[in-house]
């Protein structure tokens, strides 16, 4: 049994922290919002493979340099 915070003690937050940060840009601007949606559903796979993998390698390393 370890003291500290467990993961589900960090899922909510982190959860919590993504829709706001998700939500902001359609609330402050709805056009602009749309306008970068509408280019990205013609994006190539590849292309699309290609930014998932540049947010999971981010989005890691982030995680590593806090913990």
């Amino acid at each position: 049994m370890t003291d500290g915070v467990g993961l589900g003690d960090l899922w909510w937050p982190a959860l919590g922290l993504m829709l706001l940060i998700e939500g902001a840009m359609p609330l402050i601007n709805p056009r602009g919002w749309r306008q970068v949606f509408e280019r990205v559903t013609r994006l190539q796979d590849g292309q699309l493979r290609f930014m998932g993998l540049v947010a999971v390698v981010l989005g890691g390393a982030i995680l590593v340099l806090l913990a």
